[in-house]
């Protein structure tokens, strides 16, 4: 039997040594008895496409297309959500009935990351708002509601470790949501 293919999203790609990141999410894969496809691995050089956010965006649905699931890295990125592109792939491949295992590096809910990043009030309908009056979900979830959703209605949820290294770094919960895989393959 052939081995699973996981599709690697997060906001890995945009780091400096996000190929090094690559390719050792990659070998945790292959030690899990699975085939890591990671999003920097296609050749846009050869890719269709007119301009790059095109070749690059054909490219990675592709891999998509290709998994037999995804893990999704939703430690926030340039604020207080996840990656938008992680959240679109995660979304994508969970609306194609595949499935998804995700983790975040920040196990703070997302309420919290809002309510200090942005303020907190009490609002007269019980609910709470920021500063600029705008609601903030407060349902302790690791992100919005629909990422937490659609990984609850797979039967799991976001792995939110206690982690050493801030940001992306820490790969405890890669390794978690590997294990979760295995169980899923029955691996």
């Amino acid at each position: 039997m052939a081995k699973p293919k996981i599709y690697l999203s997060g906001p890995d790609v945009f780091l400096p040594d996000a190929r090094a990141i690559g390719l050792r999410k990659k070998r945790l894969c292959e030690e899990f008895g699975f085939v890591g496809l990671y999003p920097l691995d296609h050749d846009l050089a050869a890719a269709p496409g007119a301009t790059l956010d095109e070749k690059i965006f054909s490219a990675n649905v592709a891999l998509m297309r290709q998994a037999d699931a995804g893990i999704f890295n939703l430690t926030p990125f340039r604020g207080v959500n996840a990656d938008p592109g992680s959240a679109f792939e995660a979304g994508f491949m969970a609306a194609l009935g595949k499935p998804v295992f995700a983790y975040t590096n920040n196990s703070a809910a997302l309420f919290d990351r809002v309510a200090a990043a942005h303020g907190v009030h009490g609002a007269p309908e019980g609910e709470y708002c920021d500063a600029q009056g705008l609601s903030i979900e407060n349902f302790g979830n690791a992100d919005n509601l629909m990422l937490d959703g659609a990984l609850k209605a797979q039967g799991r949820r976001v792995i939110r470790p206690d982690v050493t290294l801030p940001g992306c770094g820490d790969l405890d919960g890669f390794m978690a949501c590997l294990r979760q895989a295995q169980a899923h393959f029955s691996i």
